[in-house]
């Protein structure tokens, strides 16, 4: 096989979680340029619709609520009753919701958002994980954050950190559990990228887009576009001898 062949995911279906806009978009965009069937998620079934008729036949979509394990099993179940063999799984449903001191974390909410960026991520993997071992061939990609193994500079609310760092570990340990069951596990690390969320953040508070472009040796944010390709890489053939590790891709913000 040609190196370039193996980046192919033809024949393969994809599950992309929170795939109808952001990051998760692009990665459903890139993943069905490189000839994937995608398996959209997301709770805005508009939002689904419009993403999935943009990519087109090659896309179909669920709607669920992946941020509570509760949620993320329902909507694990209805993919399972599809009677689809899912070879690539990508969890990339999270985000940083609250902007509290840790000392006065609300327990509750700090449990949800751990539900939300980690717990979920774990449901999926079991439940679509485990099809992918009995078949013993498989990818999962998870989305993981340069704020798990750093804390983001005047931000408050470290319950991003822990559960990305969380995220990160359970990455390796599922590699280190399933290499020799045919299931590759990787992560990939995004930096501060132009998303819509994070556009609307800028706005509200200009100055932090100015810090992060004053820390980032690239000079620029990412464009959600330069993602894609990176998790094509990892649930390809391309990267058939690694498991277990995260790709960072942050224009260089973690190199001081």
């Amino acid at each position: 096989m040609s190196a370039g062949n193996r980046f192919s995911l033809t024949g393969r279906t994809a599950v992309v979680t929170g795939g109808s806009r952001g990051l998760g978009r692009a990665i459903a965009q890139a993943m069905a340029d490189a000839g994937a069937d995608l398996i959209l998620v997301g709770r805005d079934e508009a939002g689904l619709a419009q993403a999935t008729a943009e990519i087109g036949t090659a896309a179909s979509y669920v709607v669920g609520d992946v941020g509570t394990a509760e949620g993320a099993k329902v909507m694990c179940e209805s993919i399972l009753a599809l009677g689809r063999p899912i070879g690539i799984l990508v969890n990339n449903v999270g985000g940083r919701r609250l902007d509290v001191p840790t000392e006065d974390f609300p327990l509750a909410e700090w449990r949800q958002l751990l539900d939300l960026n980690l717990t979920s991520a774990l449901v999926c993997c079991q439940m679509l994980g485990t099809p992918m071992l009995e078949r013993k061939g498989g990818a999962i990609v998870n989305i993981t954050s340069i704020a798990g193994p750093i804390a983001i500079r005047g931000i408050r609310g470290r319950h991003y950190e822990a559960a990305k760092a969380g995220l990160t570990a359970l990455t390796k340990s599922l590699a280190a559990d399933w290499a020799d069951r045919g299931v590759r596990v990787n992560a990939i690390a995004p930096g501060v990228f132009e998303t819509e969320p994070n556009k609307r953040w800028f706005r509200e508070k200009p100055e932090f887009r100015t810090g992060f472009l004053d820390h980032i040796p690239m000079g620029r944010l990412g464009d959600p576009a330069e993602l894609g390709p990176a998790a094509v890489f990892l649930a390809s053939d391309a990267a058939s001898y690694i498991t277990g590790t995260t790709l960072v891709v942050d224009g260089g913000y973690t190199l001081w």
